[in-house]
């Protein structure tokens, strides 16, 4: 594992860049430390502004997973992405945490919301029934996506109110709804992308706060291949429909 210490840089953003199976070269750093100017000014005036950067590689898919983690007071905010040239997979998900920052900031801007998060009673996503993360845990480690996604289902309605309202930055995929897909294909694809990246996710994250954080990207993947991601959800859902694998006796 290689290490790079944190440093306050690109306007008193601090910085941490840890790389793991790696050694990017140092034009790869320069370039994403480039491309945080527009993040800089956006969380200037936060008291706290710290971005953490993982970047891993995968030796099956022979590319980079980046993964991306600012600290703001009151909100965590994460993006993942992959792609054989690390500062690519940087990039995008640097956009999804930039769309994310310009919401949050949007949510403080309303006093009754702002004043929530002072007094420290914002509420998280929270599922409508307690969650038994050990089957979580199981169900991601077997690879059973039935029985994982039964085991978040009590996320499931406050997820699709948070899409919902997310739909509405990508007309590409507000124009399709009704038509091609609908509201529950993002909840799916996010359950997706939650199963997919759950062994890695951030463990000082809140689950339910990191599902809503998986709702840009996902978005931005049906924007982008909308018939293969379509097809995915088409699969996944019919896996779930046939409910988890029983062990046969």
């Amino acid at each position: 594992m290689a290490e790079r210490a944190t440093q306050p840089e690109r306007g008193d953003l601090w910085v941490h860049f840890d790389a793991h199976q790696c050694q990017p070269a140092e034009e790869e750093y320069d370039k994403m430390r480039t491309s945080l100017d527009g993040l800089a000014l956006l969380v200037e005036h936060f008291p706290q502004r710290e971005l953490r950067v993982l970047i891993e590689f995968n030796s099956r898919s022979n590319d980079y997973s980046v993964k991306l983690t600012l600290l703001l007071p009151g909100r965590t905010l994460v993006g993942s992405d992959h792609d054989p040239v690390p500062h690519a997979a940087f990039d995008r998900c640097l956009d999804g945490i930039i769309d994310n920052v310009k919401a949050y900031k949007d949510s403080l801007g309303r006093v009754p919301e702002r004043q929530k998060i002072e007094e420290r009673t914002h509420q998280e996503m929270m599922p409508s029934s307690p969650i038994d993360p050990g089957a979580v845990d199981t169900a991601a480690r077997a690879g059973d996506y039935p029985a994982y996604r039964a085991a978040l289902a009590p996320y499931e309605e406050s997820l699709r109110v948070r899409a919902g309202r997310w739909v509405e930055r990508y007309p590409a995929v507000q124009g399709e709804m009704g038509r091609r897909m609908d509201v529950m294909d993002v909840v799916e694809g996010v359950f997706l992308a939650a199963f997919d990246g759950h062994e890695h996710r951030p463990t000082d994250v809140r689950y339910g706060d990191w599902l809503v954080n998986l709702i840009d990207p996902t978005l931005r993947a049906l924007a982008a291949h909308p018939d293969e991601e379509l097809q995915n959800i088409s699969m996944a859902r019919s896996a779930s429909v046939a409910g988890p694998a029983t062990p046969s006796a």
